[in-house]
């Protein structure tokens, strides 16, 4: 690809998987930013230029390129026939499939990210990747259930991202296992939600709980 004609927002998405590359050494620098340019045939100071943020940029660039990945190779209408929890499992998958080899510059990442100053960023950066998620699943609230299900799933995605990084095992089985299990322990939520927040015929009903427990259905 000739990146010498991008615009400086192009470019970051374009330079975002060699200075991932380059962090696995010289973590999230100009260095790094400098060492992708080079391999691209750009000019070091220009590509500095799209990062003025420093660190968090490029990791925000980094982000960014696999939410772009993401809904390029999973769009709704490939995954739209699955089960909710195996839309959500294939795209949260293909996010750490993204960053398997790179696992060093991801937990330099996460550092960063996870620094006082950086936590409204991370936030939102966080929230905008469930975001993305959640529609390219088929998801169209509109209600309380929109940020409830990117709250959670963002606290999934982001536990399970801590889980990767120290996964030694076999193919990353151990992740794996970890996500499968966060994703079912999110899909008895939204079931448990369904039932109290359902309509009024099925909402939830504390008298008949307690009818329930004192004399069980026959």
């Amino acid at each position: 690809m000739d990146m010498t004609d991008l615009t400086l927002d192009e470019l970051r998405l374009a330079l975002a998987p060699a200075i991932a590359d380059a962090a696995i050494f010289d973590g999230w620098t100009r260095e790094a930013v400098a060492n992708a340019a080079v391999a691209h045939g750009v000019k070091p100071d220009v590509a500095r230029i799209a990062f003025p943020g420093g660190a968090m940029d490029m990791i925000a660039a980094w982000i960014a390129r696999i939410d772009a990945d993401m809904a390029e190779a999973l769009p709704t209408t490939r995954i739209g026939n699955l089960p909710v929890r195996e839309r959500i499992r294939a795209l949260v998958q293909f996010r750490l499939d993204a960053v398997t080899g790179r696992e060093e510059a991801l937990r330099r990442a996460l550092s960063i990210m996870a620094m006082p100053q950086n936590a409204a960023r991370t936030a939102k950066l966080s929230w905008n990747s469930a975001d993305r998620m959640w529609r390219l699943a088929g998801d169209v609230a509109a209600d309380f259930n929109h940020y409830t299900k990117r709250a959670t799933l963002a606290a999934v995605y982001a536990a399970t991202l801590l889980a990767f990084v120290g996964d030694e095992s076999e193919g990353k089985a151990e992740t794996r296992a970890f996500l499968d299990r966060r994703i079912a322990g999110v899909m008895r939520f939204e079931k448990a939600k369904a039932r109290l927040l359902g309509p009024r015929e099925e909402s939830f009903s504390a008298i008949r709980l307690l009818g329930r427990l004192r004399y069980p259905a026959r």
